[in-house]
């Protein structure tokens, strides 16, 4: 499905003197320039492929998802590189390559060490029903690789949906985003660029750096983030299941979580992006912050809501139910589907055309 960032930013100025009032999500979605719904692939197609990985990112684009989300971080040597974990040893070889260093953050490595782990293995043993032979040896991407495989495809090129991930590890992260962006020819659309993080002092500035650009702050329940009622984090609790544990917490109260609304428009943010929880548990399900009543208050306040991180079809079916504008999803093709727009071929299909 063709993608018209230029009929989308001509949409948005057409639109941005009616949008100042409204509260139809629809309406907000377009004055920004941003699909609605929106599949946003989260670390790309990261059921089918490694995340944050080559594979993953081409088959998301080539599934036709809206955006292709990412994790930024910096390397020792100045690179934005794409990785989720604060720590290497999940995704890759780190510690048979580096033993000394498995426990190193990010930061502490420069490009070139990056570049010799191998990023997809992991993958193939955790997940053995889908693993391929040829994603032994991925590689660790920059910034500048994941722009490029956005732009490959003419028929679809989907926008890129970037979260500052630990800024307080790299002071400036937020003007370096802007100066690579904009020497790469991104901020020139509207919507095509949306800008995340949970962290309130990068959210502002990121506003400072690029305020026409759309950001969203994460929600979460925790100590640090929206007060729990619970009083109590995971590590706190003694619990040993994490799904359980959240699937059972909440805002302390209704006033905390319009407060983190309140302090979302304060720090120029146009929309949330809170957690859900998954109707089977499981690895990525978390506190349940998208109940109509919080997606009304949200949109009452001109806020997009872009909940993560969903992957089943009941799932999908409940979070449009309760009204949220756009889903964060590891298997876009699930969700292209679910909302009528089935891509030409399916997963399997294109990771054989691109050789895997």
């Amino acid at each position: 499905m063709l993608r018209s960032f230029k009929h989308m930013a001509s949409l948005a100025m057409l639109m941005l003197p009616l949008a100042a009032n409204a509260t139809d999500a629809q309406t907000l979605a377009k004055a920004q320039g941003i699909p609605h719904p929106a599949v946003i692939a989260h670390r790309g197609a990261s059921f089918d492929a490694p995340e944050s990985t080559k594979p993953a990112y081409v088959l998301a684009r080539d599934l036709g998802a809206d955006y292709l989300e990412l994790d930024l971080q910096r390397t020792r040597d100045n690179v934005l590189v794409v990785v989720h974990d604060d720590v290497l040893a999940r995704t890759s070889d780190v510690a048979a390559r580096f033993p000394e260093r498995k426990a190193s953050p990010v930061s502490a490595f420069t490009l070139e060490e990056l570049k010799s782990l191998d990023a997809g293995t992991w993958f193939n043993q955790a997940y053995p029903q889908r693993a391929r032979e040829a994603f032994r040896g991925l590689k660790i991407l920059t910034l500048d690789e994941v722009i490029d495989i956005a732009e490959a495809n003419p028929a679809h090129k989907p926008g890129l949906y970037i979260e500052t991930k630990v800024p307080n590890q790299f002071p400036g992260i937020e003007q370096q985003l802007k100066q690579k962006l904009e020497a790469r020819g991104w901020l020139d659309q509207p919507g095509r660029v949306i800008l995340q993080t949970f962290d309130r002092n990068s959210l502002a500035l990121l506003h400072q750096h690029m305020p026409k650009v759309p950001k969203i702050l994460l929600l979460w329940v925790g100590k640090g983030a929206i007060e729990p009622a619970s009083g109590k984090n995971f590590a706190d609790s003694g619990e040993p299941d994490k799904a359980a544990f959240y699937a059972r917490q909440e805002p302390k109260s209704e006033a905390e979580f319009l407060r983190w609304l309140d302090l979302a428009v304060k720090g120029g943010a146009i929309g949330t992006g809170p957690s859900a929880t998954r109707a089977q548990l499981g690895e990525q399900s978390y506190a349940d912050l998208i109940k109509p009543w919080m997606n009304k208050a949200s949109h009452e306040r001109g806020l997009l809501v872009h909940v993560y991180t969903l992957d089943e079809q009941v799932d999908f079916d409940k979070a449009m139910k309760a009204g949220v504008d756009g889903i964060f999803t590891n298997r876009a093709g699930e969700l292209m589907r679910f909302y009528g727009r089935s891509p030409e071929k399916d997963e399997g299909q294109l990771l054989k055309t691109m050789g895997y």
